[in-house]
């Protein structure tokens, strides 16, 4: 059964990937035509293809053979492996029957010897059922999302493989195989996210993600190293049994001696900070919405995006005897969330909004960690899951409404003409506001409560940060929804063409809803009560000396109801800036000017790293690039040396003249030379 959860995926995205092929063939037998582009892309802005939109006078190419059978192929695939991963919930997690299964060896080299195995045990559970089940629905809502697309095997086939490899990561038991799926959502992402590739802002979005990622895994990379180093293994169950021996031992590295452990983990870490848009770098992730929007979904809800959240859940045995990394991870955690938030109040496209405010959970999510709430930080991982996808998905609901337009200010008064996804989207902004009784409020009070009594040094600083993030959080979320929904209509053309969208759309976006309300109360004795340490057992390092869940339990009611009332104020300045006097926000922005467009060019990073980074090294590599290789090496290299041999023919080639007497007179002077040295050298003797 667990070999067909993972492998499903992966069957699904080669058969689209066959197809994909075919139908290329059969479109060009004998390869592209010459200076032929495969395009099918939509028009910029996202939704449903239009090929070639930015060139309206060329005729809509027919789509790609067999793109049906892809799109049920793998949305099949996908929900027999979500329907799958919730049994192994029910088995692993309630059941206590966890499992362990060798599919081959993987590396053997020396010391290292690494199989491919799948290791399901609760926390793996909770993740298969989180990307499954928002993979199995992004699936089938990009039926109709891609409909009008001439290229869907392709996209379907991108989408399975990204949801095999974050399986592969969410089931491996060592850090290697852990790794290999770790790049292989890197790499799917960066083929989704360019996947409209004729866009210049698709590649560039790309390459970016993929660049930042690396930066990022370049140090995961060396905390797997070091870790191998000073264990001589890289499955967990070795590396946790050691772990404790670990403790005060030291790293030698730039003439310091670093607590083993601490370093260990501060590397590690520094993967979950790129693959999870963590502040420095985050950069990539609001870029990513140049994608489909169920690309957005994907990546933004509950595949790549929580990929270093799971890591460090894992590793929480590591993580534990590293205060001082914990500590680390608590500060990013809470400045990302109080950073993405002040972003997102200003933000205008709708997608860019929503993957912000992805950005700020995904701090809280760290927070959590941080101060040792390993399982709160789970059960945010679990309950955002929904919500934000559900807004993802209404949100591209939104963008096909309105013929691909993404800009909140030219919206307006859609709540009549498209009643369906209004709702839907206000669930999730219910829920993701924290809204009591929808799934946030548990999760994310618990990890603003976890702050609170947690014990590190920066504990303090995530709870002041947490919970100002949650009214900042109301204020843009509801902002998003009066904008779009209420008001009056922006662009009248769009507004009396917009519609609902078909039932593919819209069953996802029910489903979705529900999980906003069911993944929250019914989960919260798992996650963040009593049965924790009964549900999870050994998978979370829980209990023992982290009592950060009894000390959760002797906060006051105060502290407990301060983010509800954050949350409502919050909601009420939107409520009055953009229905009650709409006039406000305009006056603010123009009376604050710098502090708005320094929230609006997002704290201007992009800019402070373009100008230290980006165009250093540009400069850097043009001048090695023109001046050491092409200057220096190949002017004195093979470019001189072939030079000067042609200089040299040239020359001699003016000898050959075909005139005798000037041979003669050549010869002449050759004799002339000859006799001259034999009468100086023969002088000599």
């Amino acid at each position: 059964m667990y070999q067909a959860i993972v492998f499903l995926p992966l069957l699904g995205a080669i058969l689209a990937g066959i197809i994909a092929l075919a139908g290329a063939h059969a479109r060009h037998p004998g390869g592209p035509p010459h200076g032929a582009q495969d395009h099918g892309a939509p028009p910029a802005g996202g939704g449903a293809a239009t090929v070639h939109a930015s060139h309206a006078e060329e005729r809509e190419e027919p789509a790609a053979a067999g793109s049906r059978s892809a799109e049920l192929i793998t949305t099949t695939f996908l929900f027999i492996s979500m329907v799958l991963s919730w049994i192994a919930f029910a088995r692993a997690g309630f059941s206590h029957q966890e499992a362990h299964e060798v599919v081959l060896p993987f590396i053997v080299s020396g010391d290292l010897k690494v199989d491919w195995a799948l290791q399901i045990d609760a926390l793996t559970a909770v993740m298969l059922v989180v990307v499954t089940t928002v993979s199995a629905f992004v699936h089938l809502y990009s039926i109709g999302y891609m409909e009008e697309d001439p290229y869907r095997p392709r996209f379907f086939g991108y989408l399975s493989m990204f949801t095999f490899a974050m399986l592969m990561l969410v089931t491996a038991d060592n850090l290697v195989q852990l790794f290999f799926g770790w790049e292989g959502v890197g790499l799917a992402s960066y083929l989704l996210i360019g996947f409209w590739y004729h866009k210049p802002e698709a590649n560039a979005a790309a390459i970016k993600a993929f660049i930042v990622n690396r930066i990022g895994d370049f140090g995961f990379a060396l905390g797997i190293f070091a870790l191998f180093m000073m264990t001589g293994a890289v499955d967990y169950g070795t590396i946790f049994h050691q772990a404790p021996t670990l403790t005060g031992k030291t790293i030698h590295l730039f003439n310091w001696d670093i607590d083993a452990l601490t370093l260990i983990c501060l590397l590690l870490f520094m993967g979950a900070m790129g693959k999870s848009a963590q502040f420095l770098l985050h950069t990539w992730l609001p870029d990513a919405m140049e994608g489909p929007t169920p690309v957005s979904a994907l990546i933004h809800a509950a595949t790549m995006v929580t990929a270093g959240v799971f890591m460090v859940a894992r590793l929480s045995p590591l993580f534990q005897l590293a205060p001082a990394a914990l500590t680390f991870v608590t500060v990013i955690g809470a400045t990302t969330a109080m950073f993405a938030a002040t972003v997102g109040l200003v933000q205008n496209d709708i997608k860019r909004i929503i993957a912000y405010s992805t950005c700020s959970q995904l701090g809280y999510m760290f927070v959590a960690m941080g101060v040792g709430a390993y399982s709160v930080g789970m059960y945010h991982l679990f309950t955002h899951a929904f919500f934000k996808a559900l807004l993802f998905l209404g949100s591209g609901s939104v963008i096909i409404a309105m013929h691909h337009e993404q800009d909140i200010r030219h919206m307006g008064a859609l709540r009549t003409k498209i009643p369906f996804t209004y709702w839907t989207m206000v669930v999730g902004t219910l829920a993701l506001t924290g809204f009591p009784g929808f799934a946030g409020y548990f999760s994310k009070d618990a990890i603003i409560e976890a702050a609170y009594a947690g014990k590190n040094p920066a504990a303090l600083y995530a709870y002041l940060m947490t919970l100002g993030a949650a009214g900042l959080t109301a204020f843009y979320s509801w902002r998003l929804i009066y904008k779009t929904f209420h008001g009056q209509p922006h662009d009248e053309a769009h507004y009396e063409a917009a519609h609902e969208s078909p039932p593919t759309m819209l069953v996802p976006l029910f489903v979705l809803a529900l999980g906003c309300v069911l993944a929250g109360f019914p989960f919260l004795g798992i996650f963040a009560g009593s049965g924790v340490e009964s549900f999870f057992g050994e998978s979370l390092a829980v209990g023992g000396s982290n009592t950060i869940l009894e000390e959760m339990e002797h906060v006051s009611l105060v502290i407990s109801l301060l983010p509800s009332v954050l949350m409502l104020i919050g909601w009420g300045v939107a409520w009055l800036f953009y229905v009650g006097r709409p006039e406000l926000p305009v006056e603010l922005a123009q009376q604050h000017g710098v502090l708005y467009r320094f929230l609006l060019n997002k704290w201007y990073f992009d800019e402070i790293y373009d100008a230290i980074i980006v165009r250093p090294t540009l400069w850097l590599g043009r001048l090695l690039w023109k001046g050491g290789d092409g200057w220096l090496i190949d002017g004195f290299g093979p470019d001189g040396v072939s030079a000067r041999v042609l200089d040299v023919t040239r020359n001699v080639v003016r000898l050959q003249t075909g005139y005798m007497y000037h041979y003669a007179f050549a010869m002449l002077i050759g004799v002339a030379a000859f006799i001259t040295w034999f009468m100086f050298a023969g002088g000599g003797h």
